[in-house]
């Protein structure tokens, strides 16, 4: 059970919904609606009512969109049977004007800084949808008595989610994936002439949940595995890792990989850690794949590694800026695809979170402790 809460406790909860529909001569409300959305995604509006007389009694949980919207629509549907719990998500711009309303707040791509935070005078807590904390000041979290959340990315399915598609990634730059639709366009067959995972040797920067993912899917394409990790717990299973590695060793590394796959979190030490001299110390044509944060590489070094012809391609899920920018010169390198970060956006990993949001909801409702988030202060 993702969210961890337990069977009794969950059939407590519909009675009590039950009953407050039930109620004959009750006004009923609909839900908040939404401040603002996405053109580009389909928002589900609350079908859900919530009875006046109660409404003081509502949790409320707020999504900042208009991104990832699905992990609102998800979390909705699971919350349906709980009038009781109410989820609306407002337009980035408008956090700071709502967020005062709310107990629980679902960051997304939202920037919590310490000015968001201090407006959030009723949050209890503040959680990720996934594992990604970089855009929280948890400081300021920590100073105004809220709590600070991700959903951890083993049991959710994000590990898994996001280790398929850095196979994709790989595969994608592998077989020419631009070239081959510029050979499609233009009626040309047995060409390009792509490659192989066979008999490569990947670097795996960052040896983490996603990065041992990684590793497991890469094992039957006959591939040699090296990873890097700040701390090898004694008792961990190395049998997927082919050689394994501290941090000091990422350049040595580096030089040995035909493919290196960053999985590493964001923070103050990792900021555009591949730089110029990670990318040298690679070997001319190796390639790099992205399926952690933009932050994590330094644009002009790719870049210019690009122009020269020393890097081989580049495949990555995030952007350096978020939305990315369509126009961006890099992307007339044919070596170069980007995807609009849907690394863990799959349905199984986002009902599985969408069920810790609604468990979370309902245990903050209940005064019940907190499972199946990992929090961090």
């Amino acid at each position: 059970m993702v969210g961890g809460i337990g069977v009794t406790t969950t059939t407590m909860m519909y009675n009590i919904a039950k009953t407050a529909f039930r109620k004959n001569n009750s006004t009923v409300l609909y839900s908040h609606q939404p401040r603002s959305i996405s053109r580009l995604s389909k928002l589900l509006i609350p079908e859900r009512m919530v009875e006046k007389e109660d409404m003081k009694n509502v949790t409320r949980v707020l999504f900042c969109g208009p991104y990832f919207l699905d992990s609102y629509n998800f979390t909705r549907e699971y919350l349906q049977p709980y009038p009781f719990i109410q989820a609306d998500v407002a337009h980035l711009r408008d956090v700071p004007e709502v967020v005062e309303n709310y107990d629980i707040c679902v960051a997304l791509s939202m920037k919590m800084d310490s000015y968001v935070i201090s407006r959030a005078t009723n949050m209890k807590l503040l959680m990720q949808y996934g594992v990604g904390l970089d855009g929280f000041d948890i400081d300021a979290a920590t100073k105004h008595g809220i709590k600070v959340a991700r959903i951890p990315s083993v049991g959710s399915g994000n590990a898994a989610s996001c280790s398929e598609m850095a196979i994709y990634l790989m595969l994608g730059l592998l077989r020419k994936q631009n070239e081959m639709q510029m050979s499609v366009r233009s009626g040309l067959l047995g060409q390009p002439t792509g490659g192989t995972l066979l008999g490569k040797t990947v670097f795996i920067l960052g040896y983490g949940n996603i990065g041992i993912e990684v590793s497991k899917r890469l094992k039957p394409f006959g591939t040699r595995v090296i990873a890097t990790k700040r701390s090898w717990p004694v008792d961990s299973d190395c049998s997927l890792v082919d050689e394994k590695g501290s941090h000091e060793d990422i350049y040595t590394f580096a030089s040995k990989a035909d493919i290196v796959v960053i999985c590493l979190r964001l923070s103050k030490e990792t900021a555009e850690i591949v730089d110029n001299k990670f990318i040298s110390s690679m070997k001319k044509g190796a390639l790099l794949i992205n399926i952690a944060r933009g932050g994590l590489i330094n644009y002009e070094s790719v870049y210019q590694s690009l122009e020269s012809g020393y890097l081989g391609g580049l495949r990555t899920d995030v952007a350096w800026s978020e939305p990315f920018d369509p126009n961006d010169p890099i992307l007339k390198f044919k070596n170069v695809i980007m995807t609009p970060h849907v690394g863990g956006v799959t349905d199984y990993s986002y009902r599985s979170m969408a069920k810790v949001v609604g468990d979370v909801a309902l245990q903050l409702h209940e005064g019940l402790p907190f499972t199946g988030i990992e929090l961090v202060n």
